[in-house]
């Protein structure tokens, strides 16, 4: 919080500041001027409003040029660190180093996302040599924009449709599905075909609690369709149940390979055509030249292509 009385603020003219620190340098009105290119009289008259708002000559006159008064050297000495500082806050191209930053980024996505994109986040920052942090928070295509907007996260990674316009958006990658299951409860072979598919009861992750989706849609073509045992708004749910539980689930195909490297699940092509799905980084466009919020999204987008699993469609 600044903590200012803008009332007396209003009283002076800012730019009077300018033709001060002018006149300090050339001790000369003329000159100052011309450092300002700004004609004589202009300069005399914001010297005389800088007399009466200060209630001193500032500047007398000598053999030498015009001399500071100890009211004037006396301003110069507080005002230098303040207005350098604003020089440099206002002017200088801003840089960030992430190996000297404690940041910490708010990131949203899906879990399925967090499986995926955490660990080779994590490990891009460790080479970055950083002590940055981030910290997830749940978001999808229907929350991420009232989430940006509040500030509740930085940045957000979806299916993302139509946004509000000032969002800004970065495509990252195609996303992939691919059937996952437990081959010890589920005795098929990889890739598993039309005929099996609908064989198993299935495991369906929704945002919404529905029922049906996409996969749905495709049976339907083939005149086919399956029976949901159980779905849940959280991908993660569903490896764990698989192993307890004989069935499939259709899951991104990057997620599919981490669970089943990771639970001794198996993981199979569609036996069908299912539409890829774009998955972008969107953030509010008050962190465009954010120099920080640059570097984490080029990190993300540097993490996402090094994850060669995501170019697999199983």
């Amino acid at each position: 919080m600044i903590d200012i009385h803008e009332p007396e603020f209003r009283r002076l003219d800012l730019n009077l500041l300018l033709v001060f620190t002018a006149l300090l340098r050339e001790r000369s009105v003329t000159k100052a001027a011309q450092r300002l290119y700004l004609g004589q009289p202009a300069v005399s008259a914001a010297l005389s409003r800088l007399r009466v708002f200060t209630g001193d000559e500032l500047f007398v006159r000598t053999p030498a040029g015009r001399a500071p008064t100890v009211r004037a050297l006396a301003l110069a000495e507080s005002l230098k660190p303040i207005l350098e500082g604003l020089s440099e806050t206002l002017f200088r191209d801003l840089v960030f180093d992430p190996a000297g930053s404690e940041r910490c980024f708010t990131l949203g996505l899906f879990d399925v996302g967090e499986v995926t994109l955490a660990p080779a986040l994590l490990a891009r920052m460790e080479q970055a040599g950083s002590g940055m942090r981030v910290a997830l928070r749940p978001a999808d295509r229907t929350s991420a924009a009232e989430l940006l907007d509040s500030g509740a996260i930085e940045l957000a990674i979806a299916d993302f449709g139509e946004h509000p316009g000032w969002l800004r958006r970065q495509a990252l990658y195609q996303e992939h599905f691919a059937c996952l299951f437990d081959p010890r409860l589920v005795p098929v072979a990889s890739p598993v075909s039309l005929e099996d598919y609908p064989r198993y009861p299935h495991l369906l992750a929704s945002f919404s609690g529905d029922s049906t989706g996409l996969v749905d849609e495709a049976l339907a073509r083939h005149g086919m369709s399956r029976r949901v045992a159980l779905s849940s708004a959280r991908f993660t749910t569903l490896p764990f149940v698989l192993r307890t539980f004989a069935s499939f689930a259709t899951l991104p195909a990057a997620a599919a390979h981490a669970y089943a490297a990771r639970l001794g699940l198996a993981v199979s092509p569609l036996p069908f055509e299912l539409p890829s799905v774009e998955l972008s980084q969107l953030w509010h466009v008050r962190h465009d030249n954010d120099p920080g919020h640059l570097w984490f999204r080029t990190l993300v987008a540097e993490a996402v292509a090094g994850l060669t699993v995501l170019r697999s469609p199983g």
